[in-house]
Protein backbone atom coordinates (compact mmCIF):
# COMPACT_ATOMS: atom_id res chain seq x y z
CA UNK A 1 0.00 0.00 0.00
CA UNK A 2 1.42 4.01 -0.82
CA UNK A 3 1.12 6.04 2.08
CA UNK A 4 1.78 9.68 3.22
CA UNK A 5 3.59 9.99 6.30
CA UNK A 6 2.58 12.47 8.74
CA UNK A 7 5.32 12.16 11.03
CA UNK A 8 8.72 10.54 11.04
CA UNK A 9 8.76 6.98 10.36
CA UNK A 10 12.03 4.82 11.59
CA UNK A 11 13.32 3.15 8.45
CA UNK A 12 10.43 4.68 6.30
CA UNK A 13 10.83 8.61 6.20
CA UNK A 14 9.95 11.96 7.32
CA UNK A 15 6.78 14.18 7.30
CA UNK A 16 5.37 14.20 3.97
CA UNK A 17 6.76 11.32 2.44
CA UNK A 18 5.12 8.97 0.22
CA UNK A 19 5.94 5.84 0.33
CA UNK A 20 4.93 1.88 -0.03
CA UNK A 21 4.42 -0.29 3.00
CA UNK A 22 2.59 -4.01 3.91
CA UNK A 23 -0.79 -3.69 3.73
CA UNK A 24 -0.83 -4.97 6.93
CA UNK A 25 1.41 -2.51 8.81
CA UNK A 26 -0.45 0.43 7.55
CA UNK A 27 -4.03 -1.29 8.38
CA UNK A 28 -2.99 -2.34 11.35
CA UNK A 29 -0.41 0.13 12.60
CA UNK A 30 0.13 3.24 10.85
CA UNK A 31 -3.44 4.30 9.39
CA UNK A 32 -5.28 3.74 12.71
CA UNK A 33 -2.30 5.41 14.89
CA UNK A 34 -3.18 8.59 12.77
CA UNK A 35 0.30 8.06 11.32
CA UNK A 36 -0.35 7.77 7.47
CA UNK A 37 -2.53 8.74 5.04
CA UNK A 38 -3.53 6.44 2.33
CA UNK A 39 -1.88 8.06 -0.75
CA UNK A 40 -4.54 9.30 -3.06
CA UNK A 41 -5.52 12.64 -4.96
CA UNK A 42 -8.10 13.32 -1.88
CA UNK A 43 -5.76 12.98 1.18
CA UNK A 44 -2.65 14.61 -0.84
CA UNK A 45 -4.58 17.51 -1.57
CA UNK A 46 -5.85 17.40 2.51
CA UNK A 47 -2.15 16.82 3.67
CA UNK A 48 -0.79 19.92 1.44
CA UNK A 49 -3.20 21.85 2.90
CA UNK A 50 -2.83 21.11 6.57
CA UNK A 51 0.88 20.69 5.62
CA UNK A 52 2.04 23.41 7.74
CA UNK A 53 -0.37 22.98 10.63
CA UNK A 54 1.04 19.26 10.78
CA UNK A 55 4.58 20.47 11.14
CA UNK A 56 4.07 22.90 13.53
CA UNK A 57 2.26 20.02 15.44
CA UNK A 58 5.01 17.82 15.30
CA UNK A 59 7.22 20.80 16.55
CA UNK A 60 5.45 21.15 19.25
CA UNK A 61 5.07 17.36 20.14
CA UNK A 62 9.17 17.20 20.36
CA UNK A 63 9.76 20.22 22.10
CA UNK A 64 8.15 18.59 24.89
CA UNK A 65 9.29 15.06 24.67
CA UNK A 66 13.31 16.94 24.56
CA UNK A 67 11.93 18.61 27.70
CA UNK A 68 11.04 15.60 29.30
CA UNK A 69 14.27 13.23 27.85
CA UNK A 70 16.50 15.25 30.66
CA UNK A 71 14.29 14.07 33.19
CA UNK A 72 14.39 10.50 32.31
CA UNK A 73 17.26 9.72 29.84
CA UNK A 74 19.89 8.40 32.03
CA UNK A 75 16.91 6.89 34.91
CA UNK A 76 17.60 4.00 36.72
CA UNK A 77 14.10 2.06 37.68
CA UNK A 78 14.26 -1.12 40.31
CA UNK A 79 11.95 -3.85 39.53
CA UNK A 80 12.11 -6.61 42.77
CA UNK A 81 11.72 -10.40 41.69
CA UNK A 82 12.01 -13.89 42.44
CA UNK A 83 14.74 -16.02 40.66
CA UNK A 84 16.35 -19.25 40.86
CA UNK A 85 19.88 -19.53 41.89
CA UNK A 86 21.32 -19.31 38.83
CA UNK A 87 19.33 -16.18 38.05
CA UNK A 88 16.24 -17.30 36.05
CA UNK A 89 13.39 -15.18 36.85
CA UNK A 90 9.76 -16.87 37.35
CA UNK A 91 8.47 -15.13 34.90
CA UNK A 92 9.80 -11.97 33.19
CA UNK A 93 9.81 -8.16 32.83
CA UNK A 94 7.48 -6.89 30.58
CA UNK A 95 6.95 -3.48 28.69
CA UNK A 96 3.98 -2.98 30.78
CA UNK A 97 6.57 -3.38 34.39
CA UNK A 98 8.98 -0.69 32.43
CA UNK A 99 5.62 1.63 32.23
CA UNK A 100 4.41 1.63 35.67
CA UNK A 101 7.83 1.61 37.09
CA UNK A 102 8.49 5.11 35.34
CA UNK A 103 4.70 6.29 36.35
CA UNK A 104 5.96 5.29 39.56
CA UNK A 105 9.04 8.13 39.78
CA UNK A 106 7.05 10.55 38.22
CA UNK A 107 7.28 10.00 34.39
CA UNK A 108 3.79 10.21 33.22
CA UNK A 109 3.85 10.99 29.53
CA UNK A 110 6.22 7.27 28.74
CA UNK A 111 3.76 5.19 27.22
CA UNK A 112 3.69 1.42 26.38
CA UNK A 113 4.16 2.44 22.29
CA UNK A 114 7.31 4.33 23.48
CA UNK A 115 9.14 1.30 25.11
CA UNK A 116 11.23 -0.90 22.94
CA UNK A 117 11.72 -4.28 23.73
CA UNK A 118 13.37 -6.66 21.83
CA UNK A 119 12.82 -9.10 24.26
CA UNK A 120 11.56 -10.21 27.39
CA UNK A 121 14.05 -9.84 30.42
CA UNK A 122 14.32 -12.84 32.17
CA UNK A 123 17.53 -12.81 34.48
CA UNK A 124 18.77 -10.38 37.31
CA UNK A 125 20.69 -7.46 36.05
CA UNK A 126 21.11 -4.38 34.65
CA UNK A 127 19.43 -3.16 31.19
CA UNK A 128 19.19 -0.67 28.84
CA UNK A 129 15.97 -0.30 27.50
CA UNK A 130 15.32 2.30 24.72
CA UNK A 131 12.05 5.21 25.00
CA UNK A 132 11.30 6.56 21.72
CA UNK A 133 9.30 10.10 23.59
CA UNK A 134 8.70 11.08 19.89
CA UNK A 135 9.89 9.85 16.40
CA UNK A 136 12.66 12.08 16.62
CA UNK A 137 13.62 12.03 20.16
CA UNK A 138 14.86 8.29 21.74
CA UNK A 139 16.27 8.32 25.21
CA UNK A 140 17.55 5.34 27.37
CA UNK A 141 16.69 4.28 30.79
CA UNK A 142 18.03 1.16 33.25
CA UNK A 143 16.01 -1.55 34.40
CA UNK A 144 17.71 -2.93 37.64
CA UNK A 145 16.38 -6.39 38.20
CA UNK A 146 17.00 -7.78 41.92
CA UNK A 147 15.70 -9.68 44.16
CA UNK A 148 15.89 -7.28 46.95
CA UNK A 149 16.65 -3.79 47.21
CA UNK A 150 19.61 -4.49 48.99
CA UNK A 151 20.81 -6.58 46.10
CA UNK A 152 19.40 -3.63 43.71
CA UNK A 153 22.26 -1.49 45.14
CA UNK A 154 25.13 -3.30 44.99
CA UNK A 155 23.69 -4.28 41.41
CA UNK A 156 23.87 -0.10 41.03
CA UNK A 157 26.93 0.36 42.29
CA UNK A 158 28.59 -2.08 39.40
CA UNK A 159 28.58 -5.58 41.67
CA UNK A 160 27.94 -8.53 39.38
CA UNK A 161 25.53 -10.16 42.09
CA UNK A 162 24.94 -13.19 39.35
CA UNK A 163 28.93 -13.97 39.44
CA UNK A 164 28.61 -13.46 43.33
CA UNK A 165 25.67 -16.15 43.31
CA UNK A 166 28.29 -18.98 41.27
CA UNK A 167 31.10 -18.27 43.86
CA UNK A 168 28.92 -18.82 46.72
CA UNK A 169 27.75 -22.11 44.94
CA UNK A 170 31.35 -23.28 43.85
CA UNK A 171 33.14 -22.42 47.53
CA UNK A 172 30.48 -24.77 48.95
CA UNK A 173 32.45 -27.66 47.59
CA UNK A 174 36.00 -28.50 47.88
CA UNK A 175 37.68 -31.45 46.50
CA UNK A 176 40.26 -32.90 48.44
CA UNK A 177 43.86 -33.70 46.79
CA UNK A 178 46.93 -35.91 47.91
CA UNK A 179 50.30 -34.94 45.91
CA UNK A 180 51.12 -38.47 46.42
CA UNK A 181 48.43 -40.45 45.21
CA UNK A 182 49.15 -42.42 42.23
CA UNK A 183 47.33 -40.61 38.63
CA UNK A 184 43.48 -41.54 38.59
CA UNK A 185 43.40 -42.26 42.36
CA UNK A 186 41.22 -40.42 44.48
CA UNK A 187 42.49 -38.83 47.35
CA UNK A 188 39.57 -40.52 49.78
CA UNK A 189 40.80 -44.12 48.29
CA UNK A 190 44.59 -43.45 48.10
CA UNK A 191 44.22 -43.19 52.25
CA UNK A 192 41.73 -46.66 52.26
CA UNK A 193 44.25 -48.26 50.57
CA UNK A 194 47.34 -48.98 52.93
CA UNK A 195 44.54 -49.94 55.86
CA UNK A 196 43.04 -52.21 53.44
CA UNK A 197 46.77 -53.87 52.46
CA UNK A 198 47.86 -54.12 55.70
CA UNK A 199 43.91 -56.09 56.41
CA UNK A 200 44.73 -58.74 54.31
CA UNK A 201 48.40 -59.74 55.42
CA UNK A 202 46.99 -59.69 58.98
CA UNK A 203 45.97 -63.31 58.50
CA UNK A 204 48.79 -64.65 56.98
CA UNK A 205 51.03 -63.06 59.82
CA UNK A 206 48.86 -65.20 62.76
CA UNK A 207 49.13 -68.27 60.56
CA UNK A 208 52.60 -67.93 60.43
CA UNK A 209 53.39 -67.83 63.92
CA UNK A 210 50.70 -70.42 64.63
CA UNK A 211 52.51 -73.37 62.48
CA UNK A 212 56.11 -72.43 63.78
CA UNK A 213 54.75 -72.86 67.27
Amino acid sequence: MEIILLERIEKLGVIGDIVTVKDGYARNYLLPNKKALRSNAANKAVFDANRAKIEADNEARRTDAEKEAGKVNGHQVVLIRSSSNSGQLYGSVSVRDVVEALHADGHDLVSKAMVVLERPIKTLGLFDVRVNLHPEVSVTVQVNVARSPEEADLQKDGVDVMAQMFEKDEAGFTEEFDPHAEPGVIAGEAEEAPEAEAAAEAPEAVEGETSEA
